[in-house]
């Protein structure tokens, strides 16, 4: 084991192959092993869980679980028993509980999500209101930024379903596609601002530029091509 900083590993009794840099950093740890803990109360709390890494101030700072990585500012503070978790940037995955195998990279990114599995937030603030929905992908800055419980979406592009709460089974690629979209589920949409509009239309498809731009509450349309059924609203 190596250990710098004030108490640093201060309980450890046969814990192994530790690496913890910073004023309390492994603190409570006791048995285990594999771990490295850069920053001050980094893995603090973590007593018996094994072959985790954390690098910030408060990152993985309660951790209870195995084969977690929290890098940045208070990544991954709250985890207690989610297992599989990567957080990285500031914030990221924060308040995360018990939930596992979510991966948030970028500053904000899932930081609200507490319970929700199988999460991945890549940009700033992506998913950062989600709670407890899981198989959500969020792919550039601010994607699925107000989904709290709507699961099982994909948005790739800055701003993509940014306004989605509870809508599920959305697949939006492109700059603003379904942008506006809240409740609605089941919607394809492809190109910058595709669907923009939409709020809780469902089971459309929109594959082109603006096509289906105006769109709110209609169902069941497909537009093919740049500009296709532009102006349709209800």
């Amino acid at each position: 084991n190596t250990a710098v900083g004030y108490q640093s590993m201060f309980d450890a009794t046969s814990a192994e192959c530790n690496v913890a840099l910073g004023a309390y950093s492994l603190a409570n740890n006791t048995t285990a092993n594999f771990n490295t803990a850069l920053g001050a109360c980094s893995m603090y709390l973590s007593s018996t869980a094994a072959n985790s890494v954390a690098v910030g101030y408060n990152s993985l700072y309660a951790n209870g679980a195995d084969n977690n990585t929290g890098v940045g500012f208070e990544a991954l503070k709250a985890n207690t028993t989610g297992t599989s978790n990567t957080a990285l940037g500031a914030n990221a995955l924060c308040v995360n509980t018990t939930a596992g195998n979510n991966t948030a990279v970028g500053r904000d990114a899932l930081d609200a999500n507490t319970t929700g599995d199988k999460n991945t937030a890549i940009g700033k603030g992506a998913l950062t209101r989600n709670t407890t929905a899981g198989c959500n992908t969020g792919v550039g800055v601010d994607t699925l930024l107000f989904t709290t419980t709507g699961t099982k979406n994909v948005a790739v592009g800055n701003l993509a379903l940014a306004f989605n709460t509870t809508g599920g089974n959305n697949v939006s690629v492109g700059v603003c596609s379904l942008y506006d979209n809240t409740t609605g589920s089941e919607n394809v949409s492809v190109g910058n601002s595709a669907l923009c509009a939409n709020t809780e239309g469902t089971n459309n498809t929109a594959l082109g530029h603006i096509s289906l731009r105006a769109n709110t509450t209609a169902d069941n349309n497909t537009a093919v091509g740049y500009g296709a059924l532009t102006a349709n609203t209800t």
